[in-house]
């Protein structure tokens, strides 16, 4: 097989991963961007914001109740450390549902696969971020275990 035919077969160019800051987040991260790296992909961290919302459960909400600016910082924060080893990385962040976003700018950034983690799964059913991410997704979703 000659080089070009080589890069025909890599798995994943774009792996995007959703984040907030939170620990189970925080895996999901360190997983996309072991398989950025093992893929010699580009890493797009996403995340979403809310306005004026009440959370009905803390493992549900998650997403939703962080403000713009504090959205900002996390993948800011995140984008740095992960530039400063190498990883090629990018940021999205958009306001609206969590899941809905999710699976929008995983599309709209070419994504092959989108890796989340699953904050809100209890008794084997996915959360409700979860769980509507991998049933919308137009790629691929590894849905990471923490918990």
């Amino acid at each position: 097989m000659n080089a070009g035919a080589d890069m025909d077969l890599r798995m994943y160019s774009t792996v995007a991963v959703g984040t907030d800051g939170s620990a189970t987040a925080a895996e999901a991260v360190r997983q996309a961007a072991d398989l950025a790296r093992r893929y010699d992909a580009k890493l797009v961290l996403l995340s979403a914001f809310g306005k004026h919302e009440t959370p009905s459960s803390a493992d549900e909400t998650q997403w939703a109740t962080n403000p713009a600016a504090q959205v900002q910082e996390i993948l800011a924060r995140t984008e740095s450390e992960l530039s400063d080893r190498g990883i090629d990385c990018s940021t999205v962040v958009d306001e609206g549902d969590p899941a809905d976003v999710l699976v929008r700018l995983a599309e709209e950034c070419g994504a092959d696969v989108l890796v989340i983690g699953n904050k809100g799964m209890q008794r084997r059913v996915l959360g409700s971020v979860p769980k509507t991410v991998t049933q919308k997704a137009g790629c691929s979703v590894l849905v990471v275990k923490t918990d």
